[in-house]
């Protein structure tokens, strides 16, 4: 594959993988956790360090290692079962699951401004993965040139929207301090609880590693664009959430999925509405182009080591776009599928517990190879070692324990559709041998 994906377009990338529905839906959710709008911003503030320490930390892993992308970090760390198993849960069910799920808000929210009726929403989610996928199949230069155009598109509902917020002169009062929770709330469980919606907002950002082979300089841009990108996420989530809360009273959030339009109604009269869903759409767009760019990538990087069946097929790209087309159509299939069956929620409530389940192992593995290679040429190295990497480790062990605890039947399913992967694992690995 080319180099030629250059720093602002892996930075639209993260932004545009990231910000997606959870900056609109999610307010409604982390209101009725919490309770109060001191713990809903805490636990959107804390979600971001956890995310950065965690971006920081990977990010010399990406700096340092001429390999492509997530799957082949914990490869070199752990041993190839444990990037397979991560590229099998990011090939079956994480990148079409977002998709999937996407999709279909997009296609709620595209039957609500138009007008047309409900039962056409499932079509015009399938017709945006159709559109979209033959977007991406012209070429990863033009996808991702137009990803840095909708990532700027998207951003300005939301600008417009905290901007007019914090002049807002009839602002409601959404104290910051002290930090409480709600009357029958109590402090642990809302925090583990608003934590875990929140991250679902930040999720996304590491798959922007699955390019590295073609960012123009990887050593450098790779790491610039997860921080600056998860920084930059941060405080919009921060902000527009503040926003929220001294729009609308809090017990007018609670559970609300309508807040944002209601929100954005109060600011700009009925013109708002509109603008809040036309945002929405945007940003909706934007992040599935984003997973659609990065996720036609996993079965490709699998099937370049032969790990999959016709990995000869599957481990191909386009010799004129650089395109890996039979990974693209694999993972917009699965999506499909996921569309007509419906049950995103669960799907992606489940795969945030997955993928932190990996994203910890990615920041154990810094420390690993501080120890294992210290010769290694590390181009980044993530500052204040190791308060960063351990921030990073305890953020992922709360996650998944919290998950354990919270929603075990989920978290069952989401190691077993994981584990599913071994039979195929071990019956190619015996085939190559």
């Amino acid at each position: 594959m080319k180099r030629q994906i250059s720093f602002g377009q892996a930075l639209a990338t993260v932004v545009g993988s990231v910000i997606g529905a959870g900056v609109f839906f999610k307010i409604g959710t982390i209101t009725a956790q919490t309770g109060s709008t001191s713990m809903t911003l805490f636990v959107w503030i804390l979600a971001g360090i956890i995310s950065i320490a965690s971006g920081l930390t990977i990010s010399e892993i990406a700096a340092s290692l001429k390999i492509n992308g997530a799957i082949k970090y914990l490869d070199y760390t752990y041993g190839r079962v444990w990037g397979f198993l991560f590229g099998w849960a990011q090939m079956i069910v994480y990148f079409p699951a977002q998709i999937g799920a996407l999709s279909s808000i997009f296609g709620v929210q595209f039957v609500s401004l138009f007008g047309i009726k409900a039962m056409y929403s499932n079509l015009i989610a399938i017709l945006l993965v159709l559109f979209l996928l033959g977007i991406n199949l012209i070429g990863t230069k033009f996808s991702s040139k137009m990803q840095s155009v909708i990532t700027i598109l998207k951003i300005i509902p939301i600008a417009l929207i905290i901007i007019w917020g914090l002049f807002n002169p009839a602002k409601i009062p959404a104290p910051i301090i002290p930090l409480t929770v709600g009357t029958g709330h109590s402090f642990p469980t809302a925090i583990s609880q608003g934590l875990l919606s929140a991250l679902f907002a930040f999720e996304g950002w590491i798959v922007v590693t699955n390019l590295a082979n073609e960012v123009k300089n990887p050593e450098k841009d790779l790491s610039r664009a997860i921080i600056l990108g998860l920084s930059a996420i941060t405080l919009i989530y921060v902000l527009i959430n503040y926003t929220f809360m001294t729009v609308l009273p809090i017990d007018q959030l609670t559970n609300n999925n309508n807040a944002a339009f209601q929100a954005s109604m109060k600011l700009f009269g009925q013109f708002g509405g509109k603008l809040v869903t036309v945002g929405i759409l945007i940003s909706v767009y934007g992040a599935v182009n984003a997973f659609m760019l990065t996720g036609m990538r996993t079965p490709y990087i699998l099937a370049q080591d032969n790990l999959l069946p016709f990995s000869n097929k599957i481990g191909k790209a386009n010799i004129h776009t650089g395109v890996p087309v039979v990974g693209a159509f694999i993972v917009d299939a699965i999506a499909i599928v996921m569309i007509l069956l419906g049950n995103f929620t669960v799907l992606t409530d489940m795969l945030v517990f997955v993928m932190w389940t990996f994203n910890t192992m990615l920041s154990v593995a810094v420390i690993i190879l501080r120890k294992r290679e210290p010769e290694l040429k590390r181009p980044f190295k993530v500052p204040w070692y190791p308060i960063i990497p351990i921030i990073s480790v305890i953020g992922g062990i709360f996650i998944v324990v919290s998950t354990i605890i919270n929603q075990f039947v989920l978290s069952i399913i989401g190691i077993g559709l994981t584990l599913l992967g071994l039979p195929t694992y071990y019956y190619m690995q015996k085939k190559n041998n």
